[in-house]
Parts: structure tokens; C-alpha cells; sequence
């Protein structure tokens, strides 16, 4: 697969005028995909509409026979592809640098990292590239690796990949089952009352004029489901722990926003005057990025079957938040970043 994707973009580059037919013999790491979306992801760059017409047309043929965009290859299949191009906006070259991230857990099956923030975990929407593009880059051996979840860009903590096409159509449907369980850490401000709260709120997507995802609670939205553990509590802010029950775009943030409760940096839908005092140099209790980091993960192994609980450890400029509210709160002194700076 990674042999025809580097030929489509190597035609690219030098101009080719008569790209050849392809005829590829399916392996392991496409068994069980849908025909649609294995050419969308080796032929990345060619608009989405070409592919499917060149499915309708009958120009993509599995085993010599013509097959329709819902088929699911099979290990051994051989299938001819036809000459694609690439939109030239995506024929660019951009150069992606190799990457590593600390490894919380690798095997055959499965990569497991602690993702910083501040790192998307994939290119698009105006980022050039992400971790799965650099490990991609690190790890050119890899006949196969994809994301099985996201983060966003500023949530630091466990991300799962899979080396498998098997390992991730498993792990898919334990997603699809809400047999995966998720825990974060989110520091809000706003003294949290409840031990434990659950909050449902359905979920409505949208892109701002400028071109920005964003989500809003909206009767019509998508339902969504997060329960919030408070752990610890400072003056003017509370650790808690987010479980999540559904995994909807910005759920957790969204959530805790309409609770009254913003996440601690949180650029989208948090307290920007706070973020701004919090920001500031010398700023003590000071963070300058979100307080959100997924720090638990329990799944079932898709290889052994036996369930596996992963955790990655509070950044330090977590930790170093904490600490600060601690010693703020055991000195009783007020908290000059809870108030709405003046302007």
C-alpha cells in the first residue's frame, strides 16, 4: 500500500503524463476494508468524487470483476487500480518531520504514546502534518499504522494506534460498544460541588465564519454522555476526572463549559480573562496551555482478548499548577488569577 501511495505522489512530482494501471495483491493490512476507503487512503490527494466515479464506472476491478464502493477486500485480492492525479493544491511537497513520543505500550497489535499538547495527532485544517504523519515518517518499516481515536490538538495523554488492520476494526467496535473506557484529567475554574455529576448534553457541530470547528449544547444536536469525578478542590478551582460515555468532538470542554465550569486554558470555550492572567510571566498559580490530559485507558487486548489498562502520568506543567494551588490554598492566601483582571 505504501508502495503505490509513494508511486501516485512520485507521478506527481515529476509530471508524468501516462501513470500506469496498478494492480495491487491485498495483504493483511487491508483485509476486511471497505474498497472506497482503502483507495481514499492510498491515493491521498485525489478528490474524494473521482474515486467514486471511478468505482461507479467500473474502472476499479477486484479479482477482474467490477465491485461497488461497499466491498470489503479480502486478503489475496488483487486489484486494478487505474491511472489517478492528484489535485495539484495537494501535489506539493511538505516536509514531515520524523517524530517519536514516549511509548507507553508496543506490541505487535498495538502503539500506545503520551501525546504533549500543543501536537495534532493528524494533518488538515490548516496543520501541515501531525503525530501520525510523523511516526509514519519515523517508522518507514511499517506496513501498517493508524489512529484508532483523537485528541484534540491542546489534550495531552494516551493515544491509541494500531499496527493491524484487524487490531483496528476491533478496537472500532469496542468503540462503537462503549466497552472503551476513557479517563481524563480537567482542572476547572469554579469550586465543583457534586462528587460526582453526570452530564448529557446533546452536541451540535459547526464551523465558524473563519473557517474554525466549533460545538454547541443544541436540542438537536448529537447525544452525548460525560460523567465528572471531582478529586480534588482549591480555592477558586477543582481537579476533577472525566469519564466519557460517548466520544463526540470537544464533548469534554463543551460539557463543563455549560456546567459552568470552563477548563483551566481552554482557548474555544473557557474564561479568556482568566486564561490571560494565567498566561502572564510570574503569573503564580500560572499555566499556559489547557489543563486537559487523558490520563487512564481500559480496553480489551484485540490480540490476547484479556483486558489492558494504560496510564500516562500529569505533564509537568500540570503537576506544577497543582502544586501552586496547593501551597496557595495552605498559606490562605487570596488568589489574585480567580478575579477578572482589570483592563
Amino acid at each position: 500500500m505504501n508502495e503505490l501511495r509513494h508511486r501516485i505522489e512520485k507521478e506527481v512530482r515529476s509530471g508524468t503524463d501516462a501513470p500506469q494501471v496498478a494492480y495491487v495483491t491485498i495483504g493483511e493490512d487491508a483485509d476486511g476494508q471497505r474498497i472506497d476507503n482503502y483507495l481514499l487512503r492510498v491515493a491521498k490527494g485525489v478528490p474524494k468524487s473521482h474515486v467514486y466515479r471511478i468505482l461507479r464506472s467500473g474502472e476499479v476491478r477486484v479479482n477482474k470483476g467490477r465491485v461497488d464502493a461497499t466491498y470489503r477486500l479480502k486478503l489475496g485480492d488483487v486489484v486494478r487500480i487505474p491511472p489517478l492525479r492528484v489535485a495539484t493544491a495537494a501535489a506539493s511537497d511538505t516536509y514531515v518531520p520524523a517524530a517519536s513520543f514516549p511509548v507507553l505500550f508496543e506490541d505487535a497489535h498495538l502503539l500506545v504514546i503520551d501525546k504533549p499538547a500543543g501536537v495534532a495527532v493528524h494533518g488538515g485544517s490548516g496543520v501541515a502534518f501531525g503525530v501520525i504523519e510523523q511516526l509514519r515518517q519515523a517508522r518507514p518499516e511499517a506496513r501498517f499504522l493508524e489512529l484508532v481515536h483523537r485528541l484534540d490538538r491542546e489534550t495531552s495523554g494516551i493515544l491509541l494506534l494500531a499496527k493491524k488492520r484487524a487490531a483496528l476494526v476491533h478496537l472500532h467496535q469496542q468503540i462503537r460498544d462503549n466497552a472503551m473506557d476513557k479517563r481524563y484529567f480537567a482542572c476547572v475554574a469554579g469550586e465543583f460541588g457534586h462528587n460526582r455529576q453526570h452530564a448529557r448534553f446533546p452536541l451540535f457541530k459547526y464551523t465558524t465564519p473563519d473557517g474554525e470547528r466549533r460545538v454547541r449544547v443544541q436540542a438537536d444536536g448529537q447525544p452525548s454522555h460525560t460523567v465528572f469525578n471531582r478529586v480534588a478542590s482549591f480555592p477558586g478551582y477543582t481537579l476533577l476526572e472525566a469519564e466519557l460515555k460517548t466520544g463526540r468532538t470537544h464533548q469534554i470542554r463543551v460539557h463543563l463549559a455549560q456546567l459552568g465550569f470552563p477548563i483551566v486554558g481552554d482557548d474555544k470555550y473557557g474564561d479568556f480573562a482568566l486564561n490571560k492572567a494565567l498566561a502572564r510571566a510570574g503569573a503564580r498559580p500560572g499555566l499556559k496551555r489547557m489543563f486537559l490530559h487523558a490520563h487512564r485507558l481500559t480496553f480489551v487486548h484485540p490480540g490476547s482478548g484479556q483486558a489492558l489498562t494504560l496510564s500516562a502520568p500529569l505533564p509537568d506543567e500540570c503537576e506544577t499548577f497543582l502544586r501552586q494551588l496547593r501551597q496557595i490554598g495552605q498559606a490562605g492566601l487570596p488568589n489574585p488569577a480567580s478575579a477578572t483582571p482589570s483592563p
